[in-house]
C-alpha cells in the first residue's frame, strides 16, 4: 500500500517574512512548482472531526488522492494515482476510489457516496535541502485569500523541531498557529 509518514513544521508568514525568507534561502535558485490541490469532504465534516483530509493534487499534468490521517509525531499519507479523466469525474461528483484509499476510509467508517467536492487551492512553492531536512516556501491562493507560508519536512520529529525554531529565531520570525491547507480552504469558506 503507498503509504508513508510525513512529520512537517509550518508557520504562516506575512509577505514581507515570506520575502525575506526567499532571498536569505536563496530560493530563486530553486525551480518553481505549481500545483492545485482539490478538497473533500463530507456535508457533517467526519474527515475533520478525525483529524483527517482528502484531496486530489494536480502537478506536473498528474493526479493522485492522498488521504492525510493524524499518526503519532506526524501524519500518515496513503495515495492513490488518479488518471486526468478520473480526476475530472471527482470534481463532478463521480468519486471512485482508489483500492488504498477506498480500505482507509472504510476502516473510518466513511463512505465515497458521503463526500463532495469543496474547491482548489493553488500554490506556487519553491523547495530545497536544509540541514538534512527539506525547507519549503509557499504561496497560497484560494477565493479571494492568498497566504505565505514556511513548512520543514524532517525525517525525525527532534530534529526537524530544532531546525525549524532555529530558523525562525535567526529571521526573527515569530511561531504561529498555522492549520493546515484544507482547514485554511474551509475556514476561508466561512468567512466569505
Amino acid at each position: 500500500m503507498p503509504q508513508e509518514i510525513e512529520i512537517e513544521f509550518k508557520n504562516l508568514l506575512t509577505e514581507a517574512e515570506f520575502k525575506k525568507l526567499y532571498h536569505a534561502l536563496e530560493m530563486e535558485s530553486a525551480p518553481v512548482i505549481q500545483q492545485v490541490n482539490h478538497y473533500f469532504e463530507t456535508k457533517d465534516f467526519q474527515l475533520k472531526q478525525q483529524g483527517a483530509a482528502l484531496r486530489i493534487r494536480e502537478k506536473n499534468g498528474r493526479f493522485q488522492s492522498t488521504l492525510k490521517q493524524p499518526q503519532g509525531d506526524g501524519l500518515l499519507e496513503t495515495h492513490d494515482d488518479l488518471t486526468e479523466e478520473q480526476a475530472k469525474a471527482w470534481l463532478q461528483g463521480q468519486i471512485t476510489l482508489g483500492p488504498d484509499i477506498s480500505k482507509q476510509l472504510k476502516e473510518m467508517d466513511i463512505s465515497a457516496a458521503e463526500l463532495n467536492y469543496g474547491g482548489s487551492l493553488e500554490t506556487i512553492r519553491r523547495e530545497k535541502s536544509y540541514n538534512d531536512t527539506t525547507i519549503v516556501l509557499d504561496k497560497s491562493i484560494y477565493g479571494d485569500t492568498v497566504d505565505y507560508e514556511l513548512e520543514l519536512e524532517a525525517s525525525s520529529y527532534k530534529h526537524g523541531e530544532n531546525v525549524f525554531q532555529t530558523l525562525l529565531d535567526a529571521h526573527g520570525i515569530g511561531k504561529r498557529k498555522t492549520p493546515n491547507k484544507i482547514q485554511r480552504f474551509y475556514d476561508s469558506l466561512q468567512n466569505r
